[in-house]
C-alpha cells in the first residue's frame, strides 16, 4: 500500500505592507529633520543675561534616610516628622509635578517608619517617591 505525502503548496510572503511602512517612516523622518533645521537656521540675535536659568529646572531629589532605630535624617542632620512634612510641603509647592523623594531605610528598620515617610509624602502631595534597595550581583 503506497503512502501519499501531501507536500503542500508554497506560500508567498507579501512584503508590500512592510515596504509601505518603511517608506512612510522614511518620509516622516525626512520631513521632521527639515523643520528642525529651519528652526535652528533662523538669524536671530539672542539677548545676553548674567543670571539666566532654564525655565524648567529639574528639581533635586530629596533623600530621607531612616536608621535601624527609626530615626529620620535629611541633609545629614536628624529631623523630626514635622520637619520632614514642612520641608516636603515647601518642595512640593515649588515643584508641584516633578518633585521626587527617595526613601533610604535600613533593612532592620520596622516598616512602620517607612510607611510614616510615605504618608508624609502623600500629605505633602508628592506622588513620586521610591524606597531604595541594594542590588545583589
Amino acid at each position: 500500500m503506497a503512502v501519499k505525502i501531501d507536500k503542500g503548496s508554497a506560500q508567498e510572503l507579501n512584503l508590500t505592507p512592510m515596504i509601505d511602512l518603511v517608506f512612510n517612516l522614511l518620509i516622516f523622518f525626512m520631513v521632521t529633520t527639515e523643520f528642525a533645521k529651519e528652526e535652528n537656521e533662523l538669524a536671530v540675535v539672542l539677548p545676553a543675561a548674567s543670571a539666566a536659568m532654564p525655565l524648567t529646572a529639574k528639581p533635586k531629589e530629596i533623600f530621607v534616610n531612616v536608621t535601624d532605630k527609626g530615626e529620620f535624617f535629611m541633609l545629614n542632620k536628624r529631623v523630626s516628622e514635622e520637619e520632614i512634612e514642612t520641608y516636603l510641603i515647601r518642595a512640593a509647592r515649588n515643584n508641584p509635578v516633578q518633585q521626587k523623594v527617595i526613601i533610604r531605610a535600613d533593612k532592620r528598620v520596622p516598616f512602620a517608619s517607612v510607611v510614616k515617610v510615605m504618608d508624609l509624602c502623600n500629605k505633602a502631595q508628592v506622588r513620586d517617591y521610591t524606597v531604595t534597595t541594594e542590588t545583589s550581583e
